[in-house]
């Protein structure tokens, strides 16, 4: 490769790279904006979160109907948070990925396999989001789950901190944060040519991403779905798990801490009944 095809593929690279970037950020924006905006709930997340910390307010408001259009709401609602939460950090094999893809294809635009690469994520993330609607209606139909879209119950509550704290020290979890801190592996691996090896690729590395935070994004059950410290504090949380150097250590020593909480919330439940 001359000098001359080497400076032209760093300047397509570099476009590559604005396209994918630009597209993602606008992605994030918009789905933040709506979240903020209350998702379609007729009430915005900030009235939310601070309402949330009121006394007696969860008396006063009544409790959602589930019909089949609230159930499409709210499971738009969790897509969307997801979709906020995780996509930044996603961003890094995103990017590669599209690297990769002008590297093989030359001149063709790797916008279109990228973009089918995502939407595999999405599909893992919608699948998780229909069993997260799924859970909010059974607690809320055993009223465990208050208006304000927090737990009531101190064990429920207890419960999900230990789950969450102890799943972060799990093998099962090492793995997965391993294949997202490791794009380029995870690439050189399972790589599969074509639109459709693309989806298998993005909803198999998806489910990776799923399988790093499913228990984290459980803990919205317990600080509230719409409370927007939990959801911020999350998000960023993930992206430092899966992009810093000392991002495996920050996941295990917040797992101790989070299954601490859990444990002392128990036993408080315990020693008041």
């Amino acid at each position: 490769m001359t000098v001359t095809d080497t400076t032209v593929l760093e300047a397509v690279l570099r476009r590559d790279r604005f396209v994918v970037v630009t597209a993602l950020v606008a992605v994030i924006v918009v789905a933040w904006i709506w979240i903020v905006l209350g998702a379609g709930t007729g009430m915005s997340a900030v009235a939310m979160t601070q309402m949330a910390g009121m006394p007696d307010m969860d008396m006063m408001m009544e409790r959602a109907v589930w019909t089949p259009g609230y159930a499409a709401l709210i499971l738009a609602m969790w897509w969307v948070m997801m979709v906020a939460m995780m996509l930044p950090s996603a961003a890094p094999m995103l990017l590669l990925f599209a690297r990769v893809n002008r590297a093989q294809k030359g001149q063709d635009r790797p916008y279109v396999p990228t973009g089918i690469f995502a939407a595999g994520y999405l599909a893992a993330w919608g699948g998780f989001s229909a069993l997260a609607t799924g859970l909010q209606w059974g607690l809320e139909e055993l009223d465990l789950l208050s208006p304000m879209m927090t737990t009531t119950n101190y064990w429920l509550g207890g419960a999900i901190l230990l789950a969450a704290g102890a799943w972060q020290l799990t093998p099962i979890k090492g793995v997965c944060l391993r294949h997202c801190r490791s794009p380029l592996s995870f690439l050189a691996q399972k790589w599969r040519p074509g639109r459709l090896g693309a989806f298998r690729m993005g909803l198999e590395h998806g489910a990776f991403c799923l399988g790093c935070c499913w228990f984290l994004m459980g803990l919205l059950f317990f600080g509230g779905i719409m409370n927007l410290f939990w959801i911020a504090g999350l998000a960023g949380f993930v992206l430092l798990e899966k992009t810093i150097p000392m991002g495996h250590w920050i996941g295990r020593i917040a797992g101790i801490g989070v299954a601490a909480w859990g444990i002392v919330l128990l036993v408080s439940a315990a020693s008041g009944s």
